[in-house]
């Protein structure tokens, strides 16, 4: 049996070696191919208005959007519409998150609150954020205030629901582990239910970048006169699609950036998540 050992530890390093480089190899492809599906995609786009395939008046070129961009970059006019967006969406993001994930603690971790709030909130939730916008400016007027809240509502509601749903999925026999060990009020919640509830709060904040930056672009259509959203907005009543096309990939941008930022925050905070996850990509 001794002498067999050996061997069958050769096989498995073997085994492990073959499987980290498929992993490697997997992950250069998808590399790959992020990198050049846009490219060709831009290819094409270019190739179809140049030949005529496509109106060039309604779909600007890349070539000629990166040249409207990089004209809008110069002239600073870019910067005035992207930072008062910026500013925005942030400071909605994080007082929303700060909100929805306190609110959705307590929801969880009490079933009186859960009973409470749950019924108000899931109506609440289904009515379109933007449809508040009317509300929020006959309260506080043409100011900064109803473009805050707007993205605020609408990241409180996700990571709210998210948080609920973390504390709720907790196996109940780490809650009575814990209990057995005399864990009760703030150290139950800080070393139980927090981290429990950590990998759905994190799923709610990425799934909330993209609801926040929507809202936000929606709002400043129609209660701005500086942002992102009157830039695209703007753009097409002055009919300059090339500037309504480098505002909407601006936006875009903005939100894989946010998005981008959580995942890093993610992997700081969480990492266990994450290896968690590249393990299940190497046994496909």
């Amino acid at each position: 049996m001794s002498e067999n050992q050996p061997a069958h530890r050769d096989a498995l390093d073997a085994a492990s070696a073959r499987e980290y480089a498929h992993a490697r190899l997997l992950a250069r492809r998808d590399v790959l191919l992020s990198i050049f599906t846009p490219i060709v995609l831009l290819g094409v786009w270019e190739l179809s208005a140049r030949l005529g395939w496509i109106d060039a008046r309604l779909f600007s070129p890349p070539t000629r959007i990166v040249a409207e961009g990089a004209k809008m970059v110069a002239s600073g006019q870019l910067w005035t519409n992207l930072l008062p967006t910026l500013v925005r969406l942030l400071v909605g993001f994080v007082t929303g998150a700060i909100a929805g994930i306190i609110v959705g603690l307590l929801m969880g971790v009490s079933r009186v609150v859960r009973a409470a709030l749950g019924p108000m909130f899931t109506a609440l939730y289904a009515l379109p954020k933007i449809a508040i916008l009317p509300l929020l400016l006959l309260i506080f007027g043409l100011t900064e205030t109803p473009k805050i809240l707007s993205v605020a509502i609408s990241v409180f509601f996700i990571l709210q629901i998210n948080t609920v749903a973390g504390v709720m999925q907790i196996d109940e026999r780490i809650l009575e582990a814990a209990r057995a060990y005399r864990a009760t009020g703030w150290k139950l919640f800080r070393f139980v239910l927090l981290p429990g509830a950590i990998p759905s709060i994190f799923t709610g904040l990425q799934v909330a970048a993209g609801s926040g930056v929507i809202v936000i672009t929606a709002v400043e259509y129609v209660a701005s006169n500086q942002g992102l959203g009157f830039l695209i907005w703007n753009s097409w009543l002055l009919f300059q699609p090339a500037q309504m096309y480098v505002g909407l990939i601006v936006v875009s941008l903005l939100g894989a950036l946010l998005t981008w930022a959580i995942v890093l925050l993610e992997r700081a905070i969480v990492p266990w998540r994450r290896a968690n996850t590249l393990r299940k990509k190497r046994t496909k």
